[in-house]
């Protein structure tokens, strides 16, 4: 049975602390370096850890995470599409052990207590921390679909939005589906991981159908109206796929934009023209809208509504289904000397992504580093960039960069600054972001992992 928050809280584990190389984590803070705790060694804490110790080596690092290697869920699109191997986003963290002295302590966390500044373990040991950093990433709330549980997920209507296992089901449906089958997607409501990722996903599978299924049909089924990258993604179906771009989308459209006269591989159905599902049937391998119309799939990919991690509301640091933090420093609302970042946190407008989680724990470790060693903190700035593919050679694109307001105390995207791929983009700029697309991952691991 696991503990209630109480408990998480208060658990101290009885025995010995665990020792690390640099010194016993339970000496005086004023005898030793000060030590900071990461919990999650993801795209988040992983890159924190790094440029912690590339702020300020002489700190003590220390990374929780139960699994040796990671699956990074950004590239897994590819995976399911059969573009990239499993292993191309297969991660470890040996670089960042033996290059920058991070010490990991393979294990998951039982308790914290905020107040000593202690982590407990299940293996029985504890660290003390000066600071702790959390990186916990989502979970999934199942119970609000009718029909929709995490059994459901695991066996017959996978989400795919964790990398593992789930990607790999999915793979082997999607290779199993018959040539005239019909693939329903059903994207999840915001805020979730990656706003322009299940579109992308539609986008690679079509690709992949026109060449291996080509009678094949792709449903996506929305609750939105509109999504990020709404009108490049649109642009690019309608150029390659067949789609008919709706009216409420046509503005500033360039004019080579065609109107198909036989339905296109792919359909959109946004919620103003009943695409919200409402109940799944797993047996029957149908969805029911709300407009009342029953669908059958040859696949179902539903993605569910989202939230911070258990460990986040084990230790209390959400309020709603995220946590809430200070937009200057990311540490949390509800404890002090805790600091979120990526999925989990309440980062004002910025999305939920790899980048921003890569750029929230880069400003982190600067900000944590001053705390603790008494410098003034900086002016904060974010930023977020975020390249999809419509094909192999199309891609699309959005960058913003976020400041941090004081009065408001919340993250907010900059005026004037960012934007999205131009619809009068050429050919070559759509198929050079194909390729920013495939640097940039390359790079991105590097900076986290590496």
């Amino acid at each position: 049975m696991s503990p209630s928050r109480r408990d998480f809280l208060q658990i101290l584990a009885a025995g010995a602390s665990m020792t690390m190389a640099t010194g016993n984590a339970r000496r005086a803070f004023a005898q030793a370096a000060p030590h900071v705790v990461v919990i999650g060694g993801g795209t988040g804490g992983s890159t924190a850890a790094k440029y912690l110790k590339l702020e300020n080596p002489a700190l003590r690092v220390t990374v929780v995470e139960p699994n040796r290697q990671i699956y990074r869920c950004w590239g897994s699109n590819e995976v399911v599409t059969g573009h990239s191997p499993m292993a191309e986003i297969t991660v470890t963290h040996d670089v960042l052990r033996e290059k920058y002295g991070i010490d990991f302590a393979y294990d998951r966390v039982v308790g914290v207590d905020p107040t000593a500044r202690r982590v407990s373990l299940a293996g029985g040991g504890t660290l003390d921390y000066d600071r702790l950093i959390v990186s916990p990433g989502i979970d999934f709330v199942y119970d609000e679909t009718e029909g929709y549980s995490q059994d459901v997920a695991e066996t017959t209507i996978p989400h795919a939005w964790k990398a593992g296992q789930q990607t790999l089901t999915l793979k082997a449906q999607v290779a199993a589906m018959p040539d005239n089958g019909t693939f329903i997607l059903v994207p999840p409501p915001v805020p979730y991981r990656c706003p322009p990722g299940p579109y992308e996903r539609a986008s690679l599978l079509v690709e992949m159908f026109r060449i291996t299924k080509p009678r094949a049909k792709l449903l996506i089924l929305d609750l939105k109206d509109g999504f990020t990258k709404d009108q490049p993604f649109m642009l690019g179906w309608n150029r390659l796929y067949g789609f008919n771009i709706p009216d409420t989308k046509m503005k500033n459209m360039p004019a080579d934009v065609v109107t198909h006269s036989a339905p296109g591989t792919l359909e959109w159905v946004p919620g103003a023209a009943g695409g919200k599902v409402v109940s799944v049937d797993a047996a029957a391998m149908t969805v029911t809208t709300q407009a009342g119309e029953t669908i059958k799939g040859d696949v179902i990919n539903f993605i569910p509504p989202q939230k911070a991690a258990k460990l986040a509301y084990d230790m209390d640091l959400v309020d709603g289904r995220f946590c809430p933090v200070n937009g200057e420093t990311m540490e949390s609302l509800r404890h002090a000397g805790i600091h979120v970042i990526g999925d989990a946190a309440i980062a004002g407008d910025m999305p939920k992504s790899g980048y921003s989680a890569n750029t929230q724990a880069k400003l982190v470790a600067l900000q944590v580093n001053r705390l603790l060693t008494g410098q003034d903190l900086i002016e904060p700035m974010y930023s977020n960039v975020c390249f999809s593919r419509v094909s192999a050679e199309y891609g699309v694109s959005i960058a913003d960069v976020f400041r941090y307001d004081r009065a408001e105390n919340k993250i907010v995207k900059a005026k004037d600054a960012g934007g999205v791929s131009p619809l009068d983009a050429t050919h070559q700029i759509n198929r050079m972001e194909a390729f920013y697309q495939a640097a940039w991952m390359e790079n991105f691991e590097v900076d986290c992992f590496g």
